[in-house]
């Protein structure tokens, strides 16, 4: 992360916490580092509003501690103007590698740094 800002660093602590089967499994915690303006296009394809995401999230794979967890790779992000962080990275969870592509922004006042949009595109075995 040697050269990457405050800004940055700010977003890729959000997205690690995302990750948090703690955080997943609650839609008040989870919903802190989502922006009021969210939207995410999943692996799946399905468009997800903040609403819908929050209310399955808990169900969603990697929201229980017992089960498998996320384990990113790769993260990196570069601020795009003051207060917007582009982050890129991989994840695995069980056997299932997906890229990823989010965007963050800075709220006013203490609103802090939360997620405006999410890209996920999985990856099949064949590619490296």
């Amino acid at each position: 992360m040697n050269g990457e800002t405050d800004d940055v660093h700010h977003a890729i602590a959000g997205e690690l916490q995302l990750m948090d089967p703690h955080i997943r499994a609650s839609a008040e915690l989870a919903g802190q580092l989502l922006d009021p303006e969210f939207v995410e296009v999943g692996g799946s394809g399905r468009r997800w509003s903040r609403e819908a995401l929050l209310a399955e999230l808990p169900d969603h794979p990697g929201s229980s501690a017992e089960g498998p967890r996320y384990r990113p790779s790769d993260i990196s992000g570069v601020t795009l103007a003051p207060g917007l962080v582009h982050l890129t990275f991989e994840t695995v969870l069980g056997t299932l590698r997906t890229r990823h592509s989010s965007i963050w922004r800075e709220g006013a006042g203490t609103a802090g740094w939360r997620m405006y949009y999410h890209q996920a595109t999985r990856v099949p075995p064949d590619v490296e």
